[in-house]
């Protein structure tokens, strides 16, 4: 084998012969043979000159230039200066080449080797498959860890999460301590943080909300799956719901029910002593202001029918009641303030749970209305969800109900 690294940068090497050289440089690296002839369609005149030079042409000055590839090849051979062929004559000239066709094969190897812990857990665990095949699809792991080196620890702690979940209402720190060894490894804004809430969705079958951009819905998540944070500002206020001997929790609300108190139970106290709550094919009313429960407890005592309270906008402990009475098989039936923050809770409430409303239609506000109740509405319209001609009726007669106004109606249904 001859080679002469001058000679070949003298014949290849002109900067008029280098749209030539580009052109096979990447027919490598696509891994496409160095065969046929290249063309160039336009070239300038001391890109004709080149070509003519190196192949020993008569000049021509005008058309394109085809430049076949075999006679490039004799010339290197012929002359000395690379006998191993044009592909490693570019290679020699241009520095080495990754055929991408083999690095994507090779990249697509190492994405596939990072996820095998996973892929393993997932195969144990088939109700998280279609997260499992989402995440896969979106490529969402690629865009929050870059690349394969990267995301693999990232996923295989992943993977430690998704085994030990769910957990039994352990703080997210110590469960992230004691699976991960850091306490801060699923603080918010951390890819694996990121990753492990999406499970937690899967695992809890949330696939319609919490928005886990807020801290309230973060915390809802976690809490789906038996990890706290923050677990005891997150409380929620209801009244006759059934108590069971099984936990502290149920034992307590069975004490309340008989006094006909409100109970205040906080996050931690649901995930942690899980109440059996049975109430299948019975309603639970859920209203949006505590003045409907103190009154009931005033008037109705322990023979009012289960009630929760959001307080405004539901918080973590709030949602996490109401799924497990809707688990229980309970009816949920949601009244609020005839106004349009009102109208957004109970937009909310139907988004993420199965929920009808309690004397809350458009019929239920002409009758407030023609009572001569209520005061002036702002005019910042929300639509209705459940009822096409709420919105409508409210921004026609530009009048708020709130719930303390039609507390009778309310009472008496809680009493029945």
């Amino acid at each position: 084998m001859t080679a002469d690294p001058d000679r070949l940068a003298r014949l290849l090497g002109d900067s008029d012969l280098h749209w030539l050289v580009s052109r096979l440089r990447a027919r490598i690296e696509h891994g496409r043979p160095l065969e046929g002839t290249v063309t160039l369609a336009d070239p300038s005149p001391g890109q004709r000159a080149a070509v003519e030079r190196l192949l020993g042409r008569r000049p021509r000055t005008t058309g394109s230039i085809n430049v076949p590839l075999p006679q490039v090849e004799k010339v290197l051979t012929d002359s000395g200066s690379w006998s191993a062929g044009l592909a490693a004559a570019i290679i020699e000239l241009t520095g080495s080449v990754t055929v991408r066709a083999e690095a994507e094969q090779r990249l697509e190897a190492s994405w596939r080797d990072a996820f095998d812990p996973l892929a393993t857990v997932v195969d144990r665990r088939t109700e998280l498959l279609g997260w499992y095949e989402r995440l896969s699809a979106t490529g969402r792991v690629r865009r929050l860890t870059g690349t394969p080196e990267a995301a693999s620890p990232i996923v295989a702690a992943l993977a430690r999460v998704v085994t030990n979940l769910p957990s039994s209402g352990e703080p997210l720190g110590r469960f992230a301590a004691r699976v991960l060894g850091d306490a801060h490894a699923l603080d918010d804004g951390r890819p694996l943080a990121t990753l492990a809430l999406g499970a937690a969705r899967a695992l809890a079958q949330l696939p319609d909300g919490p928005d886990t951009r807020d801290a309230a819905g973060r915390r809802e998540v976690w809490a789906s799956v038996g990890l706290l944070r923050d677990e005891v500002s997150s409380t929620v206020l209801a009244l006759g719901l059934p108590g069971d001997a099984h936990s502290a929790t149920g034992r307590a609300l069975g004490e309340w029910r008989e006094a006909g108190e409100p109970a205040v139970l906080t996050l931690r106290q649901l995930v942690r002593c899980e109440p059996q709550l049975m109430l299948a094919g019975r309603s639970v009313f859920v209203c949006e202001n505590p003045v409907v429960v103190t009154s009931a407890a005033d008037e109705l005592g322990s023979s009012c029918a289960p009630l929760v309270c959001t307080n405004g906008q539901p918080g973590s402990a709030v949602l996490h009641l109401l799924r497990l009475l809707a688990r229980s098989g309970a009816t949920l039936r949601y009244h609020g303030d005839f106004d349009w923050g009102g109208i957004t809770i109970a937009n909310l409430m139907i988004e993420r749970l199965d929920v009808q409303p309690w004397r809350f239609t458009a019929n239920d506000y002409r009758q407030a209305v023609a009572a001569g109740l209520g005061g002036p509405l702002s005019d910042r319209r929300i639509e209705a969800r459940w009822d096409a001609a709420l919105s409508a009726e409210m921004e026609s007669a530009r009048r708020k109900v709130e719930e303390e106004l039609v507390l009778d109606s309310l009472l008496t249904d809680l009493g029945r």
